[in-house]
C-alpha cells in the first residue's frame, strides 16, 4: 500500500504541475495580444515617417546627416533584446549563440580588427553576455533599459545610441532581436541601427504615395534632419515590441510543452496506478478465498 501511497502523492504533485504550466500560458497569451497589438498600433506611426521620408527622397535635394555617414567600422556596438524572466524555453539562449555566431562572422569578413560592445537588454542576456566579456568584447548596460521600459526610457536610450554614435564611439549600432512572424515561429534577426542607410530609404520609398507634390518649409533639408531621428525612435520602438511578443510567444510555446510532458506524465501515472491498486484487490480477494478453502 505504501507505493500506492507515492503514487497517488506524484500524481498529485504532477496534476498541480499540469494545472500551473495551464494558467501560466494563459497569461502568457494574453501578455502576447498585448505586445502584438502594441506592435500593430506603431504602424501608423511609422508609415507616416516613411511617407514623409519618400517625399523628402523624391526631391532633387542632396540630404546629408550625421546618422547617415559612413566611416570606416572599428568599433560596433550590438544591441541585444532578450528577457528578464526565465520559463521561455531556449529563447534567450538561442539569441545569444546567433549573436556570438554573427561577431565571429564579422571577425573573419573584416580585413582589421572589429572591437565589439555588446548593450543587452534583459538580465537573462546581460548574465549570458558577461561571460564573453574580454578578447575585443566589451559590455555597456542601462540599468534602465528592461522588458518592461516605458517610452521615455526607449527615447532616452535612443538618444545615448546617437551621441554615443556621431562621437565616435561606435562606427555603427546593430539591433539583435527575435522577429515576431507567429506563436510558433520566431526568426532572429540583425538590423543595422546607425548609421541609417541611404540606399535602404531609397529602397523603400513609395513612389505611388509619395507622387504628390509637396512645399517643404522652411526646406527640405531640415525637414530631412528632423525626420531620420524619429526614424531611428520608430525602429527601436519596433524592435522592442517584436521583442516583447516573440519572448511572450516563446513562454506560450514553453509552457504548452510543459504542460503537454505533465499530461502524459499523468496519463502513464493513472495508468500505473490503476494497475496497482486492482493488483492490490486481486491479491486480497485471492487471500480471502484462500482462507475460506482452508476452513
Amino acid at each position: 500500500m505504501s507505493t500506492l501511497r507515492e503514487l497517488k502523492s506524484r500524481i498529485g504533485s504532477v496534476a498541480s504541475t499540469e494545472k500551473t504550466t495551464s494558467a501560466m500560458k494563459m497569461i502568457s497569451s494574453a501578455k502576447m495580444r498585448k505586445a502584438t497589438w502594441q506592435l500593430h498600433r506603431l504602424s501608423p506611426y511609422r508609415d507616416m515617417v516613411q511617407s514623409v521620408i519618400s517625399h523628402l527622397l523624391l526631391t532633387d535635394t542632396e540630404f546629408t546627416s550625421p546618422l547617415i555617414s559612413q566611416r570606416e567600422v572599428k568599433n560596433v556596438a550590438i544591441v541585444v533584446f532578450g528577457s528578464d524572466d526565465g520559463l521561455c524555453g531556449a529563447y534567450n539562449i538561442n539569441i545569444f549563440k546567433q549573436v556570438l555566431a554573427h561577431i565571429n562572422t564579422q571577425r573573419k569578413q573584416s580585413p582589421a580588427p572589429i572591437g565589439f560592445t555588446i548593450v543587452p537588454v534583459g538580465k537573462k542576456v546581460r548574465k549570458a553576455v558577461s561571460k564573453i566579456v574580454g578578447a575585443g568584447v566589451k559590455m555597456l548596460a542601462f540599468d534602465y533599459m528592461h522588458t518592461r521600459s516605458t517610452q521615455n526610457d526607449l527615447s532616452n536610450f535612443t538618444q545615448e545610441l546617437k551621441e554615443r554614435f556621431m562621437n565616435g564611439e561606435f562606427d555603427r549600432v546593430d539591433v539583435a532581436y527575435m522577429h515576431f512572424k507567429s506563436t510558433s515561429r520566431q526568426v532572429f534577426t540583425i538590423d543595422q541601427l546607425l548609421p541609417v542607410s541611404y540606399q535602404m530609404l531609397m529602397d523603400s520609398v513609395d513612389a505611388a504615395n509619395a507622387s504628390a507634390p509637396c512645399l517643404f518649409e522652411p526646406d527640405a533639408m531640415s525637414i530631412f534632419n528632423s525626420v531620420l531621428p524619429l526614424h531611428v525612435r520608430a525602429m527601436v520602438q519596433e524592435v522592442f515590441a517584436e521583442s516583447a511578443a516573440s519572448e511572450q510567444a516563446a513562454r506560450v510555446m514553453a509552457m504548452q510543452t510543459a504542460s503537454d510532458n505533465a499530461k502524459e506524465l499523468l496519463d502513464a501515472l493513472n495508468l500505473e496506478y490503476n494497475k496497482l491498486r486492482q493488483q492490490s484487490i486481486t491479491t486480497e480477494l485471492l487471500d480471502i478465498i484462500g482462507g475460506q478453502v482452508e476452513r
